[in-house]
C-alpha cells in the first residue's frame, strides 16, 4: 500500500472534497481518500499493484483539481 499527501489549491468548500473523493474512489486500486477544505489537502491510499500515482494525478487534473506536490 502507498499513501500520498498532496496540496489542492483549487480546493474551496467541503464539495470540492467530495467531487474528489467521489472520482478517485472510483479507480480500482485506491483503498482511500481523505481531505480537509480548511488546509486544502488530501491523502490518498492505494494498492500500487492495481493503480499508480500516475493514473490517480491524471484523474484528478481532468475533473479540476490537480495535485501539487
Amino acid at each position: 500500500m502507498k499513501n500520498r499527501t498532496v496540496q489542492v489549491p483549487n480546493i474551496s468548500c467541503g464539495h470540492c472534497v467530495a467531487a474528489i473523493q467521489r472520482g478517485v474512489s472510483e479507480i480500482e486500486g485506491v483503498l482511500s481518500v481523505e481531505g480537509r477544505h480548511d488546509t486544502r489537502d488530501v491523502t490518498i491510499s492505494w494498492n500500487s499493484e492495481k493503480t499508480s500515482w500516475q493514473e490517480i494525478e491524471g484523474l484528478m487534473s481532468q475533473i479540476n483539481y490537480p495535485p501539487v506536490g
